[in-house]
């Protein structure tokens, strides 16, 4: 199985929606010119941020088929495959087109809150079942389930082709354990922007990142530099100029925030499917003067 470059920043994708709510495919054009002009590193389909639980089969086949189509093979793409059913995910790794994929995020199951022992098997499964190398994804406050450092690191030693973690735990403790004791060519993502310097200190090789998608020079310039040892650098420039439009960002939720600055950027229209809206009015007039900062 060949290896795939994770290192940098990785952009979990939206889904830009007309204001009829159908997908639209104009925007998601622009966008992927947007990121192979910006210095993005590698594209994420179909993640959290792209509100899968709303999409159709179809409408997902659909959008990784204009993905691949854009983008090439200039840069690697990801695609979200996960769920809370084994063997409906199973299936999905056996019978989908991965053509022009290079590796798969794979989700903790969500609401059914399996044991340690339950993720591991679940995994596993996945892991015998891909045709692409696979990527945990442990994001607990939103699965209600932790996939402990533990847990990780048995996965990673005993599932050859399970090659990294996307960690948004937000325990750098944890994280520091998995970097520590990971086996040779395993790595670690953050998968929080504000933890992105802290994780690439203690050895992490980088960010899937929410922020990237409207700012990927901004992001990507931040994530390198941080690679290339300039700690405090990044970590001052961080704080003046990324911190407080981070936290605006996910004050009504995500990808809310972040599709609201794509729209005053002018590049999607600010739609979302329900049960997620568009940010309150008083947070858009917050990001629109947080943006002036990078204007």
């Amino acid at each position: 199985m060949s290896a795939i470059h994770l290192e940098g920043m990785g952009v979990a994708l939206v889904t830009p929606f007309r204001k009829d709510k159908a997908v639209d495919f104009e925007a998601l054009d622009r966008l992927l010119d947007f990121h192979l002009e910006n210095g993005t590193d590698y594209i994420v389909a179909l993640g959290t941020t792209a509100e899968t639980p709303t999409l159709s089969e179809s409408e997902k086949s659909e959008i990784v088929s204009a993905v691949v189509r854009k983008i090439g093979g200039r840069m690697p793409i990801v695609m979200g495959v996960g769920g809370n059913n084994t063997a409906g995910v199973v299936q999905q790794l056996k019978t989908l087109n991965f053509d022009g994929v290079d590796a798969i995020l794979s989700v903790t199951p969500y609401y059914n809150k399996p044991t340690q022992e339950g993720l591991f098997q679940h995994y596993r499964a996945i892991s015998e079942a891909s045709p692409r190398p696979v990527i945990l994804y442990n994001v607990p406050g939103r699965t209600g389930v932790n996939l402990t450092a533990e847990t990780t690191l048995r996965i990673a030693r005993e599932c050859k082709n399970v090659v990294a973690i996307k960690e948004a735990s937000g325990n750098l403790d944890q994280i520091r354990a998995i970097i520590t004791g990971a086996p040779e060519g395993f790595k670690v993502i953050s998968g929080d922007d504000a933890t992105t310097i802290d994780i690439v200190e203690s050895g992490g090789i980088g960010v899937i990142s929410v922020f990237g998608n409207a700012y990927p020079k901004q992001m990507s310039d931040l994530v390198h530099d941080a690679l290339k040892g300039k700690i405090d650098e990044a970590r001052k420039r961080m704080k003046t100029h990324f911190d407080e439009l981070f936290r605006l960002m996910f004050v009504d939720g995500n990808p809310a925030g972040v599709k609201c600055v794509l729209h005053e950027m002018g590049l999607i229209e600010n739609e979302l499917r329900l049960p997620l809206v568009p940010v309150t009015e008083n947070t858009r007039k917050l990001i629109v003067e947080e943006m002036k900062k990078f204007a």
